[in-house]
């Protein structure tokens, strides 16, 4: 597997900003793995942190929920209302069966049937891949007085030098929120589907990447609108609601793209629940958890050829603190694509070759509605579990992740029959004034040899082991953290 140690960072600016943004955005890859999520013990101390500044910031419950969400950085840099913090990452690790250019036609789409084929008697080897992240926030506070808050917030990851996602904004947003009436975002921010999958689920047990990547979801948006309640008390603990719209790219006037998220989050003394419904109507079709909802292609000009497509997804995600030590998690996902047909965009020319739109679960050459080349819908199942064991500085780590079969009327296999098995061992240290780092050890199993599993957004993605060419592959590595 690519990580055992995904770690996460909270967008959190500062004490009081955490107390009164109460819901937070996370980052797959951030705040030290021993940190990420306290234990109860310190989970107290930092909300007894936070009730000191609460006269400033609002309840006592949105306080707790801050303390639950948002974990300090070592050392946040503070220049009057400003607060810059973030992290930087090295890892190297070992890796079993890979071979980054042995499809035939290298850089295609799985969804694509030309890229099926693999280069024959390719060599699958191991290998050592280094991987360096940075990502800074920037984030600015101002109160304006009777309990009202203006907050703004910038961050973009850098991924072995370059944009992790290039033209996208991990963070480019403001805010404005009251103690009473809750928060209202405008702007470019993670959806809760990525963001709480990856921590503090995923990262706790080193399945943020093949969790919360993975699916039907999207991960990044670009002009939303989000609102946040402020906590109500049911059944003795603390529930918090929340509404996320984005209407992605504005140039599809035919097939305008939507997406509404409905996040609710259930605080109960050691026992969290997060669930997450998120539909998407007009996205780039995929199974890529983390990928941005845009348009159906890049090109507004494609429009008037395409039909609409749609994909959802419902997941359901909790953990329990059973004592200072242990803490067990686990998640449920159902995944639904509508499929996409195959549509040529632009015919081949002397220099380019024929451009696409991106498809999905495509019968190729078959014939469905007088439509050549038709998609199909299709659901599945995801299931993620974990634990973990905190021993002072030390903290170890376990976890799981299948992605199950896919339920199709599609009489071409497209990964449908398919399943992955992705588990992970984790060993984290915790040096202290923000430096951390951790070993790794992870294997992944498929359940048969050919396309991946529908809810991969690739044939060797999260472990770099093709599914085409083996069954199962091994990896195991280091890491250092600081953050900021």
């Amino acid at each position: 597997m690519d990580r055992l140690i995904n770690t996460s960072l909270h967008s959190c600016t500062s004490i009081e900003a955490q107390a009164v943004r109460t819901l937070t955005t996370g980052h797959d890859m951030g705040e030290p793995y021993a940190s990420s999520q306290t234990s109860s013990r310190g989970a107290r101390a930092l909300t007894e942190r936070v009730f000191a500044i609460r006269g400033r910031t609002g309840s006592a419950g949105v306080a707790l929920l801050g303390a639950l969400w948002c974990p300090v950085p070592a050392a946040a840099l503070d220049f009057g209302p400003f607060v810059l913090n973030g992290f930087i990452k090295n890892e190297f690790v070992y890796k079993t069966r890979q071979c980054p250019s042995c499809q035939v036609e290298i850089g295609e789409s799985k969804q694509k049937a030309w890229a099926d084929a693999l280069a024959s008697g390719a060599p699958y080897e191991t290998r050592t891949v280094q991987t360096v992240l940075f990502q800074p926030w920037l984030g600015a506070n101002f109160d304006l007085g009777q309990g009202v808050r203006l907050s703004g917030l910038l961050s973009q990851r850098r991924r072995d030098g370059d944009s992790d996602i290039p033209g996208f904004f991990y963070e480019r947003n403001v805010a404005v929120s009251h103690e009473k009436y809750g928060r209202l975002a405008i702007g470019a921010m993670p959806t809760r589907s990525w963001a709480v999958a990856d921590y503090p689920y995923g990262s706790n047990v080193g399945q943020a990447e093949p969790w919360s990547s993975s699916g039907a979801g999207y991960g990044l948006l670009t002009k939303a609108v989000r609102y946040t309640s402020r906590p109500f008390d049911v059944a003795e603990g603390d529930l918090v609601l929340e509404m996320t719209l984005d209407r992605g790219d504005t140039g599809f006037r035919v097939n305008k793209p939507r997406l509404v998220e409905l996040y609710g989050q259930y605080v109960k003394g050691d026992l969290v629940v997060d669930t997450i419904l998120q539909h998407a109507r007009n996205g780039t079709p995929s199974a890529w958890g983390h990928g941005p909802f845009t348009g159906l292609t890049p090109f507004p000009a494609d429009d008037a050829l395409l039909r609409s497509s749609s994909q959802a997804i419902v997941m359901v995600m909790a953990r329990y603190q059973i004592d200072a030590r242990w803490e067990a998690s686990g998640g449920i996902r159902h995944n639904r694509w509508s499929g996409a047909n195959a549509v040529m965009t632009a015919p081949a020319t002397a220099t380019t070759g024929a451009q696409w739109n991106s498809m999905f679960n495509v019968d190729w050459n078959g014939v469905r509605d007088g439509m050549t080349d038709p998609g199909y819908a299709a659901r599945s199942l995801d299931l993620m579990a974990g634990v973990r064991y905190r021993m002072g500085p030390w903290t170890w780590s376990a976890g799981v992740t299948h992605l199950g079969k896919a339920s199709t009327a599609n009489p071409s296999e497209r990964g449908q029959r398919n399943t992955a098995t992705i588990g992970s061992l984790g060993l984290n240290h915790d040096f202290g004034n923000g430096l951390q780092a951790y070993l790794l050890a992870g294997a992944v199993r498929y359940g048969r040899l050919g396309l991946s599993p529908m809810s991969m957004p690739d044939n060797a993605a999260f472990s770099g082991v093709d599914s085409r060419a083996h069954r199962s592959g091994q990896s195991m590595g280091l890491g250092v953290v600081y953050t900021f």
